[in-house]
């Protein structure tokens, strides 16, 4: 298993922001120290920015590229903030690559990206790498490609920019309501929402899991590209749903499970047991 990241994503902050390099930190901590997965790990792709392009418009990437003001309250001008996101676009790109090789791949990296449209930064991020991730696999070869996302938050951002792609489909499932108060209905001819109301009963929560994915297989993807998010932990600091550690592991073993190439990138996930959640996770993806 791969496990991309690059010690750098820890370098910026803001006082009080749930979005803290901790996440990282202390997950690459407890991944070192754990003896049940033999893990490799690889630093994030360098990124022909005309990738970028496919997903944002020229005045969004200067925008992020300059950074001159906050984006909004959440998404702060950070600075570097745009090397920062564009490594974050390369490690779904080496994830993405694992993947065609057969490997089981993890991009641990920060800042997340599907809240990101095309033309803002929002929700903690800056540029949409799963979406960026997903354009370059179907202009290489892949022919239908799937993005799967359980972050507790609907991923608005990768929506908008896959909206009726004819060779891509969407399946998210969220709390609603919730941030950012988007994915009530599904959209367009290839975009899927799965709302859930706060406090959803674990097994209840699976369920809906389950009808996203079983929806999934329908379509038929040669690849899958997820949107991993955590934070529908019950013990997450901006949620409020109820999953648990077991519960993530059974995510884990059910993408294993269809049997398709895949590949993953961290979202949100903001509690002090990210680190067990996500391990949990890579067990679940290796059948350990």
């Amino acid at each position: 298993m791969k496990i991309i990241t690059d010690e750098r994503c820890t370098a910026y902050s803001s006082p009080g922001h749930p979005e803290r390099p901790a996440r990282i930190s202390k997950t690459v901590e407890k991944l070192r120290s754990q003896k049940e997965l033999t893990l490799t790990w690889v630093e994030p792709l360098s990124v022909d920015e005309e990738m970028l392009g496919r997903a944002h418009s020229a005045e969004h990437i200067a925008r992020v590229r300059a950074a001159a003001a906050g984006f909004d309250g959440d998404t702060p001008a950070h600075p570097d903030i745009f090397n920062h996101a564009l490594r974050s676009v390369g490690g779904a790109l080496q994830a993405l690559k694992a993947a065609r090789n057969g490997e089981i791949a993890f991009s641990l990296l920060r800042p997340p990206g599907h809240h990101a449209t095309r033309d803002r930064a929002m929700g903690f991020c800056y540029l949409n790498s799963i979406a960026i991730a997903a354009f370059e696999a179907l202009a290489t070869g892949t022919a239908n490609l799937a993005v799967f996302d359980f972050d507790v938050h609907h991923g608005n951002g990768t929506e908008a920019i896959l909206l009726d792609h004819p060779h891509a489909a969407f399946y998210s499932i969220h709390q609603h309501p919730c941030y950012p108060g988007s994915g009530t209905k599904n959209v367009g001819r290839n975009c899927f929402n799965y709302p859930v109301a706060p406090r959803t009963p674990r097994a209840d929560y699976r369920k809906v899991l389950t009808q996203a994915l079983d929806d999934l297989k329908k379509f038929k993807p040669n690849l899958v590209a997820v949107s991993a998010g955590f934070d529908a932990y019950a013990r997450d600091p901006i949620a409020q749903e109820t999953l648990e550690e077991e519960d993530f592991y059974w995510m884990g073993q059910s993408i294993r499970q269809l049997g398709i190439p895949a590949f993953s990138i961290l979202e949100g996930g903001y509690s002090s047991d990210l680190p067990d959640l996500i391990l949990a996770y890579l067990k679940g993806l290796e059948g350990k």
